[in-house]
């Protein structure tokens, strides 16, 4: 193989979901296809970094500082939601979400050496004490051991303030068969249920 699609090839083989078969796959399309315009792409990856910076508010990934989501003056500034990772700030937007958020850059995980110091909990400490139009706090980290360890450990910090801590719902997902979720999914949607109608017994005649 040329010297020039090993070595593309073995870069795309770093990205995760893909191995090297895809990343094969990956190369060959871009050389038999006239219509992409590698040049274009290759410039992409460059500046992909070289344009991009952390908004110093909430963290998120922009291309200004303070990023559009906190310069929007829309936005309900009542409530600010706490996550994990970028991606997580787009899945939230596509849902409609109309607060602030906060990234945290991560998840308290001690197996992975990754502790409190690592994520941008101070940020958000010093942003609560300067920022009294925040009534809540919503923590959306994920629903897996370390999302919940870290949900944990900011409810016991958050605990100080005079706002609202909620923690996002948990459960079935819509069009999910009751007999394929596991024990710890069937547990929060048992634990998370809402009331769908008061029960009044009835009076004795």
């Amino acid at each position: 193989m040329p010297k020039s699609i090993e070595r593309l090839v073995t870069q795309l083989s770093q990205l995760p979901g893909i191995g090297p078969k895809t990343a094969s796959r990956l190369v060959f399309y871009l050389l038999r296809n006239p219509a992409v315009d590698l040049t274009s792409l290759g410039e992409a990856f460059v500046n992909l970094k070289t344009d991009l910076i952390y908004c110093s508010t909430c963290h998120i990934i922009a291309d200004s500082d303070p990023c559009p989501i906190c310069n929007d003056q829309s936005r309900d500034r009542h409530l600010l939601c706490i996550v994990e990772e970028p991606l997580d700030v787009m899945a939230l937007e596509r849902a409609g979400f109309a607060g602030r958020y906060h990234v945290l850059g991560g998840q308290i995980s001690p197996l992975d050496g990754i502790g409190p110091s690592d994520l941008k909990i101070a940020s958000l400490l010093a942003r609560l004490k300067e920022d009294d139009s925040i009534t809540e706090i919503i923590l959306a980290t994920n629903p897996n051991v370390e999302g919940e360890a870290t949900a944990s450990y900011l409810t016991r910090l958050l605990s100080e303030f005079d706002i609202k801590v909620s923690r996002i719902a948990r459960g079935l997902p819509m069009g999910g068969d009751l007999e394929y979720a596991d024990e710890l999914t069937l547990h929060r949607a048992l634990e998370g249920r809402n009331m769908v109608q008061e029960h009044t017994p009835e009076v004795a005649r």
